[in-house]
């Protein structure tokens, strides 16, 4: 029997990392798999699983005082505590892989050495571009930055990368000058999983082993369809309300045409997207934060998908769950994006940032008949089932693990 470590800093669905976290710990779990999880403990982690060894919290949202916010920076860089508790996670379980979700910023890479202690082999996936840049986004003022490539770390700081504070950007470039120089990624991590080709690329024209990066998309569990409620002629957005998703283009390109938006989701610009929407008379609605069922019905209810991203996304859930569902998708040309849409095929794709361009694009779709689109969906549809299937992921993903040693003790079950 194998026995899996599945490691991340959150352990509940807080966003698409933490989906596949889960999704992978469930999926090998179904195979017959041993799982044990390692994360931190949180209020909102789900419920049901042993905390024995889990680290300590390590949230400024919940961290209060000065004294635990100093303890919170200073665990940034390196986590004592979550390498002690993961030594004696490793002495009680002796997993024979470990996979690595995001564990920065928290668990910190501090873990790794424990892992390279007990001679565990690590497979960690890239969800964004940490492993190249400090504020992991390649995102600064708005727009696509690569000024740390060649190890010009200092930039981050300069430039006020994370969140345009000072203090947090020169934290976040020590702690990754710090990471670098003692080379924690590189020295202990066997194979880095880019669910992207953009990724796999990027991370290799940023100094990566071509030999350890390894393209592996993502996956969605087939679902059947709901019969549509309306297809009143709405395209939906449905995510994180935040500067890089480009929904200020999207919300004046539907001001510009008069095509029915739906925005689902929470963010930090939740409020400011609102007003823009309002100042402008845009016809959008937001929804607020749905999940599960009711999500799935907007899925099915929309007449497409949109995704405006004004960054170098990576291989995006939504993209995959829109497939799913049977919609066709509207995407930027950004990043990992334009790799998953045949043009014409299964959606469209547009210039990121040109707010006519997408303005043109959502005419497009309002005038294609719904017959069309449909027939787009069934096509993105066959997408996921011959590329994006559970049993693609996990042959590819237990390819990787025998690679490193692992053996396959069971076959896919098809469940």
């Amino acid at each position: 029997m194998s026995r899996l470590l599945n490691i991340n800093n959150y352990h509940y669905r807080r966003g698409g990392a933490e989906a596949v976290y889960l999704d992978h710990g469930a999926l090998f779990a179904n195979d017959g798999w041993d799982i044990d999880w390692f994360s931190m403990r949180h209020p909102q982690n789900l419920p049901g699983t042993d905390e024995t060894y889990f680290a300590d919290l390590i949230d400024l949202e919940y961290m209060q005082g000065k004294v635990s916010k100093a303890k919170s920076a200073a665990a940034i860089i390196y986590n004592g505590n979550a390498r002690s508790r993961l030594h004696a996670l490793i002495g009680a379980a002796r997993p024979d892989v470990a996979h690595l979700h995001n564990i920065y910023h928290h668990l910190s890479p501090s873990i790794l050495g424990a892992l390279k202690a007990h001679d565990i082999p690590a497979v960690l996936t890239a969800h964004d571009l940490k492993l190249v840049c400090p504020s992991y986004k390649m995102l600064s003022g708005g727009k696509v930055c690569e000024r740390c490539k060649g190890g010009k770390l200092w930039n981050v700081a300069v430039h006020r990368c994370m969140k345009g504070s000072m203090a947090l950007s020169s934290l976040i470039a020590v702690e990754s000058t710090v990471h670098r120089l003692a080379g924690l990624y590189r020295n202990a991590v066997d194979r880095v999983v880019a669910p992207s080709r953009f990724y796999r690329d990027k991370l290799i024209e940023w100094g990566w082993d071509a030999d350890k990066v390894i393209y592996i998309p993502n996956f969605v569990r087939a679902r059947p369809r709901r019969a549509p409620v309306k297809l009143d002629g709405a395209v939906l957005y449905f995510g994180r309300l935040s500067e890089e998703k480009g929904l200020a283009t999207l919300i004046r390109a539907a001001a510009m045409t008069g095509v029915a938006v739906n925005i689902a989701g929470t963010g930090p610009c939740d409020q400011e997207f609102r007003a823009l929407a309002q100042n402008l008379n845009a016809p959008v609605t937001f929804l607020g934060y749905r999940t599960g069922a009711a999500l799935e019905q907007l899925l099915d209810d929309a007449r497409a998908i949109v995704l405006p991203s004004e960054w170098y996304e990576n291989a995006p859930m939504s993209v995959i769950e829109a497939y799913n569902a049977g919609r066709p998708v509207l995407g930027a040309d950004i990043g990992g994006i334009p790799e998953m849409i045949d043009n014409g095929v299964t959606g469209w794709t547009f210039p990121s940032r040109d707010v006519e361009a997408l303005a043109s694009k959502l005419e497009e779709i309002s005038a294609t008949p719904v017959a069309n689109l449909e027939a787009m969906g069934r096509a993105g549809g066959m997408m996921v089932a011959e590329h994006l299937s559970a049993a693609r992921y996990y042959e590819r993903m237990s390819d990787v693990y025998r690679q490193l040693g692992v053996a396959k003790s069971t076959t896919w079950r098809h469940s």
